[in-house]
């Protein structure tokens, strides 16, 4: 027995291919292993990301490293116990802080940033050498250097753990166009309301600026194509042309942009009856050219601007106008940041 994602408990029977869902209304219905296969095929789909989130920081820490031993080479040298530095010294070091921020670059910049994780990990020997010739003159702080070296050992063991996990990635729809820099994102959402109604309303693309917080219109060209205005960094906007690539009603919705767009962008959505009769499940897969790649990809988390993000703030909104008719927002919305508990009259943009 065990708790689900919605609140229910669970209990899995044996031997008979069935489990049954005790839902917190106190009903039951049964699971079949057929059910259960489709969302085990949806999680095959996503695999391929491990080692990702360590690698991510690893990358951040090799910028900051790098910063430090660039700007600061004096002090970076007498942290690791080089008490008689001298202009070779530091400029060694600021070679060295060169090196860390290009690996750094290349780990946030990459989708599949294996190749830069062993470079990290060849840059670790290297780093380990040099300590090593520091221990061996007697001018040298040796316990400073020592405890360098400890640290440069723990922070090797990160660097070859992540490369091992990110080499052992499959070939698998998440990681797909990786090399070419392409964001691939998927996001899900249980909606309140009947499959034909959800589907409709997002059929109409009139409708999706009200609940797409960066989309400020969609003209309709004809039936298959149409014209997008989004919002951009500093008060811009981007334009592009969509067409439809599968439209199955109640079903399916496939797009992507035209040859020759500003921004390339493809992806699906879609629709499906919610287990137990909750609504619909709605699936976004978002495929995504960023203009830096990963790295812009990750500096625009920071402002909740990155593509993921996104579509499950737009799914949240849609879920909101399709239960209750508008989006409800609270003051932590309107104002980003520390500010007066005070309410203001400040309209809201999304």
């Amino acid at each position: 027995m065990g708790t689900g994602l919605d609140g229910s408990t669970t209990t899995t029977g044996t031997g008979d291919g069935l489990a049954w869902r005790r839902r917190a209304d106190g009903g039951e219905r049964p699971a079949t292993r057929t059910e259960n296969a489709r969302y085990q095929r949806l999680a095959d789909a996503d695999r391929g990301t491990g080692g990702e989130s360590l690698s991510d920081f690893l990358g951040y820490f090799s910028i900051g490293l790098g910063l430090a031993e660039s700007l600061m080479p004096g002090v970076m040298a007498r942290v690791i116990g080089i008490d008689h530095e001298d202009e070779t010294n530091r400029n060694t070091l600021r070679l060295m802080g060169l090196r860390e921020i290009t690996n750094g670059l290349a780990v946030l910049g990459k989708q599949q940033p294996e190749k830069a994780m062993w470079s990290r990990v060849a840059g670790d020997a290297l780093d380990l050498a040099l300590l090593g010739k520091a221990l061996t003159n007697p001018k040298n702080s040796r316990g400073r250097t020592l405890f360098a070296t400890a640290n440069v050992l723990a922070v090797s063991a990160l660097d070859v753990m992540a490369a091992r996990q990110l080499s052992k990635q499959p070939k698998t729809e998440a990681n797909a166009g990786a090399d070419a820099g392409i964001i691939h994102t998927k996001r899900s959402i249980t909606v309140g309301k009947p499959v034909a109604e959800v589907y409709a309303y997002w059929r109409d693309f009139a409708n999706l600026p009200r609940f797409m917080r960066h989309l400020e219109s969609v003209t309709v060209l004809d039936d298959r194509r149409s014209h997008w205005v989004a919002k951009a960094p500093a008060g811009q906007r981007v334009e592009w042309d969509a067409e439809l690539t599968e439209d199955r009603p109640n079903e399916l919705i496939a797009w992507r942009s035209i040859e020759g767009s500003g921004i390339w962008n493809a992806g699906t959505v879609r629709f499906q009856p919610a287990p137990g009769g909750r609504g619909t499940e709605v699936r976004v897969d978002l495929s995504y050219d960023p203009p830096l790649g990963k790295l812009g990809s990750k500096v625009a988390m920071l402002w909740r601007e990155e593509p993921g993000q996104q579509v499950q703030d737009d799914l949240r909104h849609f879920k909101q106008v399709m239960e209750i008719g508008e989006i409800l927002v609270s003051d932590a919305t309107k104002q980003r940041g520390p500010h007066p508990a005070a309410p203001d009259d400040k309209p809201v943009e999304l």
